[in-house]
């Protein structure tokens, strides 16, 4: 039975194949290499790996989700080191569905969030940030990475926001041979228990009550674990045979 590879050290081993294959990903690897996924509702805008460090922060008068007199003044804003509002930014200039991406720097403790992918909260609804499971006592502005994290930003109007799911599977697997996976929860304080009912694309049913779930796949596919009311999982790659997952 393949074992279950967690997301961070998955991501920790890409990076060393890569350090060792290419003089040009050294050089890119000066970097911070962080997981970061962008969900809003049960839509995953984005879900990569990417090596961030300091960057430079557009503002924009039009980032006006905490009142009409709160806009950015439309000036760039220098954020050193690797960090969540960062990364989130760097990303955004490669990924279309990120985009337009609406900051504020209109508060003295910090930049503000507004909008992503033309997705800005409403009501009570704001952009909820999770480091590794867990919600930063700071903004993203301020949130310093290392590599191996993983960061989610997610729109959610509820307070504690919805749980998180989490997936775990073999990143190879034989066609047509069955595997485990599995599934768990986390609070916004980071803790963990396994998620019972939930559906992994490609399973024959729901997880158990452990988290665990039998897939079998003839095709590489993308897994991703859903129950319609968390917020879904990362996205595991698996590759069959020797064909990986495209993209």
């Amino acid at each position: 039975m393949p074992r279950l590879v967690p997301f961070r050290l998955a991501a920790a081993c890409a990076l060393a194949v890569v350090l060792l294959l290419s003089a040009t990903a050294v050089a890119a690897a000066k970097g911070t290499a962080t997981g970061l996924r962008v969900v809003v509702g049960q839509k995953v805008l984005a879900d990569k790996i990417l090596q961030t460090g300091t960057t430079v922060v557009p503002t924009s008068p039009r980032a006006t989700c905490f009142g009409s007199d709160a806009g950015g003044s439309g000036k760039n804003v220098r954020v050193a080191g690797a960090t969540a509002l960062g990364l989130l930014v760097q990303a955004a200039r490669s990924t279309r569905s990120l985009r337009p991406l609406l900051v504020t720097d209109a508060f003295s403790f910090g930049l503000g969030l507004c909008a992503v992918g033309g997705h800005v909260p409403s009501g009570e609804g704001y952009w909820q940030l999770r480091v590794n499971h867990a919600v930063p006592s700071v903004g993203g502005d301020s949130v310093k990475l290392k590599t191996g994290d993983e960061v989610l930003w997610y729109l959610t109007a509820s307070v504690p926001g919805p749980r998180e799911l989490s997936l775990t599977a073999p990143g190879h697997v034989r066609a047509g041979a069955p595997f485990r996976v599995r599934v768990l929860f986390y609070d916004e304080k980071g803790k963990r228990r396994p998620a019972a009912g939930v559906k992994v694309s490609g399973a024959s049913g729901r997880t158990n009550a452990k988290g665990y779930a039998t897939v079998t796949l003839r095709r590489p596919l993308r897994l991703i674990a859903r129950d319609g009311a968390g917020i879904p999982s990362n996205r595991v790659p698996i590759c069959v045979g020797r064909k990986c997952p495209r993209g």
